[in-house]
């Protein structure tokens, strides 16, 4: 019953914080519905020749908010913890979220809180893994840390069903932009609200000295009973944090040039930037003018919904069913091979049978999209959610602020550069746009093959091991306590 309960509450504490990743996709995504409809247009007094200018300004800036959010983050929730840190960004977001729901008939203001709510998101992707990899029991963490993208397709996929649905039956109004921007209140609220009820990273806490608070957050999240299992496991915790003080002792930013902290670096920057060269983001933000240039017509926003639908599914069968199995690893290396193949196969159809885009859905359309919903499924049971699952088990707890804001940070501007280049690609470059994203998969896959180490039902301790980090190996002895004096020094044969 304890290991029952255990369980559930993991999945409801990281299900709770993981809303802030379906605000950040339902917020990037269901603004490119909003900006095509004639009555924003209207109440902000611009033209269809603008609109352009405008989708792009909002889509930059709630990006760039975002970038430079990471690195505020960083000493705040060092200083005052997850929870607090993610009911600030819950507020931050909300805020923004208020102005742009009000009709100001002003694209500054409208500019201005889209710049405060990426503040919040910004903020909310930073946390939202390290605090998910801190408090899951590591039998679970991938499933667990996978809930972060399961929660972002739903975002995406309520986004896209949101502006179908006003688009279609909501009469040209103020009412019918401010529905779907106004909406994202909900998800903020719950998002802080429920945080405030929760219980603090058991990592920080016992970090920060807080022992007392640190065993009962540990008891609580892992079933309520104090057991032997639980006590073995946050002395574990408590060893491998003193280990790792007293070996860097006066040490702050430098940490990160270690050797083996330099390479964890290096694979979270990496990671985030391979997000973005699958080619996935650039089809999620502009599904609809992917979907005409592969032929589907007029059909395309009816079949991006779907394409949402898709993703949530493929998610969810990922995170129950496959990553506690296949490993991250595997999973990245056969993802990167599927879209690659898929991409290829896509440019293949497209320059062999050029679509005509008033000329009706033909069935060439028809294979190119279900290519294209075959890469979405791919992306989202490899490189969608096992980047961030991955990026917040690697680092040591000294340095995981700050290891993750860097990472996140990386995602962030490549997301901007990429949502910049992908419509003038698919104008200008066409088929070979999916040709391009192609050979970058298949040097994915060269990558994750000699780059990444897998890190399946390892503790987080245990990570300074599978990277070579010189910091103590923990033993137990056979009344189950840590003993945290015996320190082995780890060299890279030993690495798995």
């Amino acid at each position: 019953m304890t290991k029952a309960l255990g369980t559930f509450r993991a999945f409801y504490l990281v299900a709770l914080c993981c809303v802030g990743s379906f605000l950040f996709a339902y917020d990037t995504g269901v603004i490119g519905g909003v900006l095509t409809l004639a009555s924003f247009q209207n109440d902000f007094r611009y033209t269809k020749a603008h609109s352009a200018t405008v989708g792009s300004n909002s889509t930059s800036l709630l990006q760039a908010g975002a970038f430079f959010a990471c690195f505020f983050v960083w000493p705040f929730t060092a200083r005052f913890g997850r929870r607090w840190s993610i009911v600030l960004a819950s507020l931050i977001f909300s805020v923004g979220a208020v102005v742009q729901t009000i009709n100001t008939h002003s694209l500054a203001a409208f500019y201005v809180a889209r710049v405060i709510s990426g503040i919040g998101v910004g903020m909310a992707t930073v946390i939202i893994p390290m605090f998910s990899a801190e408090m899951a029991p590591k039998e679970i963490r991938g499933m667990l840390g996978s809930m972060f993208q399961f929660f972002f397709t739903c975002g995406v996929m309520t986004s896209y069903w949101v502006d179908y649905a006003v688009a279609k039956h909501v009469k040209p109004s103020t009412k019918q932009w401010q529905i779907p921007i106004g909406l994202q209140l909900v998800p903020g609220g719950i998002l802080g609200l429920g945080m405030i009820l929760c219980k603090e990273s058991v990592r920080w806490l016992a970090k920060r000295g807080r022992t007392e608070e640190a065993i009962q957050s540990l008891i609580w999240v892992r079933g309520g009973d104090d057991t032997p299992e639980v006590r073995e496991e946050f002395d574990e915790i408590v060893a491998g944090i003193r280990e790792e003080e007293q070996l860097t002792e006066g040490r702050t930013w430098k940490e990160l040039l270690l050797p083996a902290n330099r390479f964890r670096v290096i694979l979270a920057i990496t990671l985030q930037i391979g997000v973005q060269l699958t080619g996935n983001t650039s089809l999620a933000y502009y599904a609809p003018q992917v979907f005409q240039a592969v032929g589907a017509g007029s059909n395309s926003l009816l079949i991006s919904g779907f394409f949402g639908v898709v993703k949530v599914i493929s998610c969810l069968f990922f995170l129950l069913f496959l990553v506690e199995r296949i490993g991250r690893r595997w999973a990245l290396i056969s993802g990167a091979f599927l879209m690659g193949s898929y991409m290829l196969i896509i440019a293949i159809l497209t320059v062999t049978h050029p679509p005509d885009i008033n000329g009706g859905f033909t069935s060439t359309g028809v294979a190119a999209v279900t290519m294209v919903y075959l890469e979405a499924m791919s992306y989202n049971i490899s490189w969608g959610p096992v980047s961030w699952l991955y990026m917040s088990e690697i680092f040591p707890s000294r340095i995981r602020e700050a290891g993750i804001a860097i990472g996140t940070s990386t995602q962030w501007l490549f997301n901007f550069v990429f949502s910049q280049v992908t419509p003038h690609a698919v104008k200008n470059l066409g088929w070979k746009t999916f040709l391009m994203f192609c050979i970058f998969n298949y040097a994915l896959v060269l990558f994750a093959w000699f780059f990444i180490k897998e890190t399946k039902s390892k503790s987080l301790e245990e990570m300074e091991i599978l990277f070579g980090s010189p910091i103590a190996h923990v033993n137990h002895d056979s009344a189950g306590k840590a003993d945290s004096n015996f320190i082995e020094e780890v060299t890279e044969s030993k690495q798995v």
